[in-house]
């Protein structure tokens, strides 16, 4: 038997020693699990509800500055019953999707080649970290000079946003992979290519799945600003209706535009945070009930 092929079966063997076995689908368990994650979200909308409703009664504001949640979600219900809202929606994750996969590319790209070879960290490891902490609003003057107002303004300025994230997240992940699994894999003959595939990439995956979780949160902000600055013509996003409810005052509209970003910003931090707990769970790390 070939000496890669043998080493694939004892690194496979010793992975089903060190993985928690595959969790049992019972339907049960799942819904006490599902109400044990849900109760606690369901009690923090009633507090800030709650809370939202004190300050209109405390007459801080003018109702048609600061309304209440009932008339916001009377308009939040008719706007989600309109097609076109939808086509909005459906505008907006679409740029969200391409600009973060791109993001994910290029930073997936760029992170490997950065903890593969010291010269190329040397030279630019600092310069991806800098990336990542510059807000991503300073990149649209340079993003319209270059691509004008268009759908290209939107993605460049995503992507420079989020694959920092990305690329510093599976630098950190290798980085931190214990010398000791490196050598055992050696000893196992992993060399070049498998060493990365068979040990390395899983180990870095904690850390690799954080990245694509920051990555998406930075993408998800660079897209909001870029729909609010760079209005592309028949372009009928939700950060442009979000500024067409500024205009006209409609605070009730403004406010529900708010809660939708804010509904699909935790949709998609509930898809990384069943990632990342399947990923503990399958590591033994978290309790499988």
């Amino acid at each position: 038997m070939p000496a890669d092929s043998a080493a694939t079966q004892t690194v496979s063997g010793l992975d089903e020693l060190e993985l928690a076995p595959p969790a049992r689908r019972d339907l049960p368990r799942l819904g006490r699990r599902f109400w044990k994650s849900l109760w606690p979200k369901l009690l923090a909308i009633g507090l800030v509800i709650g809370a939202w409703e004190a300050v209109v009664l405390s007459g801080w504001r003018p109702e048609y500055q600061l309304p209440g949640p009932l008339p916001v979600a009377r308009e939040l219900v008719d706007q989600v019953t309109q097609a076109s809202f939808w086509d909005s929606v459906a505008l907006t994750m679409t740029r969200a999707a391409t600009g973060f996969l791109l993001a994910v590319v290029i930073g997936t790209l760029l992170g490997a080649a950065v903890a593969r070879f010291a010269p190329l960290r040397a030279a630019i490891g600092s310069l991806i970290t800098g990336l990542q902490t510059m807000p991503s609003i300073v990149w649209f003057p340079m993003a319209i000079l270059l691509f004008q107002l268009s759908e290209s303004s939107i993605l460049f300025v995503v992507v420079l946003g989020a694959a920092p994230s990305v690329a510093n997240g599976l630098i950190a992940g290798i980085d931190y992979v214990p010398p000791a699994w490196r050598r055992v894999g050696q000893v196992l003959g992993m060399r070049g290519i498998g060493l990365y595939r068979h040990l390395i990439l899983p180990a870095c995956l904690p850390s690799f799945v954080s990245g694509l979780k920051q990555g998406w949160a930075f993408a998800w902000r660079s897209l909001m600003a870029g729909e609010l600055l760079v209005v592309v013509p028949g372009a009928l996003s939700i950060g442009v209706r979000l500024q067409g409810a500024r205009e006209l005052s409609d605070a009730p509209l403004l406010l529900s535009y708010v809660i939708i970003i804010l509904i699909i910003g935790i949709m998609v931090d509930l898809v990384f945070g069943a990632v990342d707990s399947a990923i503990r769970r399958r590591w033994g790390m978290k309790a499988a009930g």
